[in-house]
C-alpha cells in the first residue's frame, strides 16, 4: 500500500492539531498508526544529493545494509548498466550476508552483525590521519569534528583494531579504507540493514561523519544517501507523519515552530511534545493507555516485532479502526470498524522520492465500491467531530495547496522544506505539475543540490559530526539461543503480501517462507535441506522450510518478513523478532535476534494442488499460495491423517481417481479427475517431497490428462 502526501497531511493535522494526542497520557485515548518509520540525520534534514546525476558520476559506490538488487532494483539496474557500458567505477557492499547485490561488487565486507559503527569509526580515523579532512569545509560549515574523532580513535584507532571489532580480515578493511580515501566522488547508499538496529542512529551518524569530514556532500557524485524502505516515506516526513515531528519539517522542541503551526491551523489543541513511536505505541495499547486506535495502510500484526504481544494489544483495545484496501489482513481481523480505502492505482495526489523530488501521481483506475481516499476519510471524520471549517477540502489539490502554504509560512529561508511558489497552484496547474525538487525557488524551479557550500538547516547553519561509540546489539547470544536471526525482504514480495501474495508469478520465486542456513550449520543442528525447522526466541516461535545456502553467514540464519496468518500457520517471523529499539529513532532491531533452531518433528508431510483455495483445518503446519492454474498447500502433521478424498472434493458424477499407496512407509499419492481433467492431487509421505510441483500445477490448466501423464 501507499499513502500519498495529501493523505498523511490530513491525518497528521487531525491527530496533532485538533485532537492533540501526540501527547499520550492517562487522559489521551486516541492514536493513529501509519507505515512511516523513524529516521534521524546529523544535519537536521532528510535532504540528499541528486541521485540521477550522482549515481552515474560516482567513482566509488558503497552499499551498506542494502540488497539493492532485490529491494531497489531500478537503482541497481542503473549500476549494472554502467558496468555493462564499460563505465569505470568501484562497488563495495557492506553486509553480513552475501546477497544478489554482491554480483556486481568489487569488494564485499561481510562484517559481524551490528559492527557497522566500528567500521566507519575506523574509516574516520584513517581519513583524518591520511590528511584527507577538508579543513576549510570543517571550519566553516561544521562542528564537532574533534569530539567525533576522539570517540572514533578510542574505539578503532587503526586497521587492526577495526578488523578485530568487525570480524573482517585486516586486508579487507585496509582495501576499503584505501578505496574511500582515493575516490573523491564517493556515494554511500544505506538502507534497512543500517536503520533496523538498536544502534541505527549511531550507524547513520557514523556514515555521515565520514562524508562531512571530507566535505563529500552536496557535490556531484558524492554524499550519504538513504534508500528508504517505504513508498513515499519522504512525503510522510514532510507533513509530520512521525510521532516526533510537526508538519513541514518543524519540530516539537522549537517553541517558534509550535506557535507557527498552531497559528496557521488555528488550533488551541496542538500537541506540544512528541508522541509514541510504533513499538511504544502498542505497549500503550496493551496496558490500556490508548483505548482507540486507527490504523491506516499498514499491517502491524505482521510487520512489528514481537507480534504475539501486538495481537494481544489489538485484542484488548476497545476500539480498533482499520483503513485498508484489503479486507482480510492479520490486522483487519482485529478491527471493530473496517474502512475501505483506495489503493495505489486509484489514488490522486503527490509523492516524494529520496532526492526531494515531488511528483504527481494520477489515478488510472476507478474507485471500487465505497472506497475513498485516505485524506477524504479523515476529513469526513474530522467534520463529524466538529472541525468542518478546518477540514473542508474538496480535492487533493486543496490539501496540497494548504500543505505548501504551511511550508512557506513565515519561513524566510530558515527551513529547508519550502513549497511557497506552489501554494497558489490552480487545479489545472496541480494536475499538470511536473516533478520538482524542494526547496522550490521563487520562479517555480527546484533546487538540485544542497550543502556543497554549507547552509545546513540547524540553528547556526552548521552540520554536526556526532561522536559515536560502538555498542553491541541489545540482546546477546547465549547457550539457549546461540544463533543470530536476521530478517529482510525477498525479490518479488512486498511487506506482508496483502497484494503481491495474490499473484502466482510473484510467488514462483519463493512460494513459502524459508530459513536460510549455512550447510555447515545445518549439519551441526541436524537440519536437512527442504525439511522444516522450528526457530524460537524468548518472544515467540515460527516454523519454516530449510534452505541450505552456502552463501549464508555461518552462525546466522535469515528469514523473510512477508508471510502472515493469512497464508501460513506458523511462518510469520515477526513473532520471533525481539522488540528492542533505537533510543532515538525508535526503529526495532529486526536484524539481530538470538534464537534457537531445531528440526521440526512431524509424522507426515506433503502438498495439495487444487483449482480452488484448499482448506487448512486439520494441519498442524501449513503454507497456502497461488500457483499456476490454482492453489497449492504445503503441510505437515502428527497422528491420524485427514480424509484426502474429501479434501480433494469427494466422489461425484464423472469423477475418477488415480491412487498410489505404500502403507509400509506411509506414503500415498491421490489425484482426482473429472471427465478426464485433473481437478486436484495430494502427495503425502513421512518426509518432505523435494520434487518440483511445477509440472503438476500446469496439469491443472490442461484440458485433459492422458494415460501416460
Amino acid at each position: 500500500g501507499q499513502m500519498l502526501t495529501e493523505d498523511y497531511y490530513v491525518a497528521n493535522k487531525l491527530l496533532k492539531g485538533f485532537i492533540g494526542t501526540a501527547n499520550i497520557d492517562t487522559n489521551s485515548r486516541l492514536c493513529i498508526s501509519s507505515s512511516v518509520a523513524g529516521h534521524v540525520r546529523a544535519f537536521g534534514s532528510d535532504t540528499v544529493p541528486n541521485s540521477y546525476a550522482d549515481l552515474e558520476l560516482a567513482e566509488l559506490v558503497v552499499l551498506v545494509g542494502s540488497n539493492a538488487a532485490w529491494c531497489h532494483p531500478i537503482l541497481y539496474q542503473r549500476l549494472r548498466a554502467r558496468r555493462e557500458a564499460g563505465d569505470a567505477f568501484t562497488l563495495v557492499v557492506i553486509d553480513p550476508r552475501r546477497k544478489a547485490s554482491c554480483d556486481l561488487a568489487d569488494l564485499h565486507l561481510p562484517l559481524d552483525p551490528g559492527s557497522d559503527v566500528a567500521l566507519w569509526n575506523g574509516l574516520l580515523v584513517h581519513l583524518h590521519e591520511a590528511g584527507l579532512a577538508d579543513g576549510a569545509f570543517l571550519a566553516t560549515h561544521t562542528g564537532g569534528a574533534g569530539a567525533a574523532l576522539t570517540a572514533a580513535r578510542a574505539a578503532c584507532p587503526d586497521v587492526a583494531a577495526t578488523a578485530r571489532a568487525t570480524g573482517l580480515t585486516p586486508a579487507r578493511v585496509a582495501r576499503f579504507f584505501e578505496l574511500f580515501a582515493g575516490c573523491e566522488r564517493t556515494l554511500t547508499l544505506y538502507s534497512q540493514g543500517v536503520n533496523q538496529s538498536s544502534a541505527g542512529t549511531d550507524k547513520v551518524n557514523a556514515i555521515v561523519n565520514a562524508h562531512l569530514l571530507t566535505g563529500r556532500i552536496g557535490k556531484p557524485g558524492c554524499g550519504p544517501f538513504s534508500l528508504t524502505g517505504q513508498p513515499n516515506a519522504m512525503g510522510g516526513r514532510e507533513v509530520g507523519g512521525l510521532a516526533n515531528q510537526l508538519a513541514a519539517h518543524m519540530t516539537f522542541d522549537d517553541p517558534h515552530h509550535l506557535e507557527l503551526v498552531r497559528e496557521f491551523w488555528g488550533s488551541d489543541a496542538l500537541a506540544t511534545r512528541p508522541g509514541l513511536k510504533a513499538v511504544d505505541l502498542f505497549e500503550a495499547v496493551h496496558d490500556g493507555r490508548i483505548q482507540a486506535l486507527w490504523i491506516m495502510c499498514t499491517n502491524p500484526a505482521v510487520s512489528l516485532p514481537d507480534t504475539g504481544r501486538v495481537r494481544e494489544a489489538l485484542e484488548r483495545c476497545p476500539l480498533v479502526i482499520v483503513s485498508d484496501c484489503t479486507a482480510d489482513t492479520d490486522t483487519a481481523r482485529h478491527a471493530h470498524i473496517l474502512l475501505p480505502a483506495l489503493t495505489w492505482g486509484e489514488k490522486d495526489g503527490t509523492v516524494t522520492n529520496s532526492e526531494r523530488r515531488i511528483s504527481r501521481q494520477r489515478a488510472f483506475l476507478p474507485a471500487a465500491g465505497q472506497a475513498r481516499a485516505d485524506w477524504r476519510i479523515v476529513a469526513q471524520v474530522a467534520q463529524r467531530m466538529g472541525y468542518g471549517a478546518a477540514f473542508a477540502y474538496q480535492s487533493a489539490a486543496d490539501v496540497f495547496r494548504e500543505h505548501a502554504a504551511l511550508s512557506t509560512f513565515r519561513n524566510f529561508g530558515q527551513r529547508d522544506f519550502d513549497l511557497g511558489p506552489l501554494a497558489d497552484l490552480g487545479d489545472a496547474g496541480y494536475d499538470a505539475l511536473e516533478p520538482v525538487q524542494w526547496p522550490v525557488q521563487p520562479d517555480g524551479s527546484g533546487t538540485e543540490r544542497l550543502f556543497a557550500q554549507g547552509g545546513f538547516y540547524t540553528p547556526d547553519r552548521r552540520a554536526r559530526l556526532v561522536p559515536v561509540t560502538p555498542r553491541p546489539p541489545a540482546h546477546a547470544l547465549s547457550g539457549r539461543y546461540p544463533w543470530v536471526l536476521n530478517t529482510g525482504r525477498l525479490r518479488d514480495q512486498w511487506h506482508t503480501m496483502t497484494r503481491t501474495g495474490k499473484t502466482a508469478r510473484l510467488l514462483s520465486h519463493r512460494s513459502e517462507p524459508e530459513l536460510e542456513v549455512h550447510p555447515g550449520d545445518c549439519a551441526r543442528i541436524g537440519l536437512e535441506d527442504g525439511a522444516l525447522a522450528e526457530i524460537e526466541s524468548p518472544w515467540g516461535r515460527a516454523v519454516l522450510r530449510v534452505r541450505a545456502d552456502p552463501d549464508a553467514r555461518p552462525g546466522a540464519v535469515f528469514a523473510p518478513i512477508h508471510w502472515s496468518a493469512a497464508n501460513t500457520s506458523a511462518g510469520g517471523i515477526g513473532a520471533v523478532v525481539n522488540p528492542a529499539t533505537d533510543p532515538v529513532s525508535g526503529e526495532p532491531e529486526f536484524k539481530h535476534t538470538p534464537v534457537a533452531v531445531r528440526p521440526y518433528q512431524a509424522d507426515w508431510h506433503g502438498f495439495v494442488l487444487l483449482r480452488q483455495p484448499p482448506p487448512t483445518q486439520g494441519f498442524e503446519w501449513w503454507v497456502r499460495a497461488r500457483h499456476d492454474g490454482g492453489w497449492r498447500l504445503e503441510f505437515a502433521g502428527r497422528g491420524a491423517q485427514p480424509d484426502w478424498r474429501a479434501l480433494l472434493g469427494g466422489d461425484a458424477p464423472g469423477v475418477a481417481w488415480v491412487a498410489y499407496a505404500d502403507p509400509e512407509v506411509g506414503a500415498q499419492r491421490l489425484a482426482r479427475l473429472r471427465d478426464g481433467r485433473l481437478e486436484g492431487c495430494v502427495f503425502v509421505g513421512p518426509t518432505p517431497f523435494l520434487l518440483s510441483r511445477d509440472w503438476l500445477a500446469r496439469m491443472l490448466d490442461a484440458p485433459a490428462v492422458d494415460p501416460a501423464q
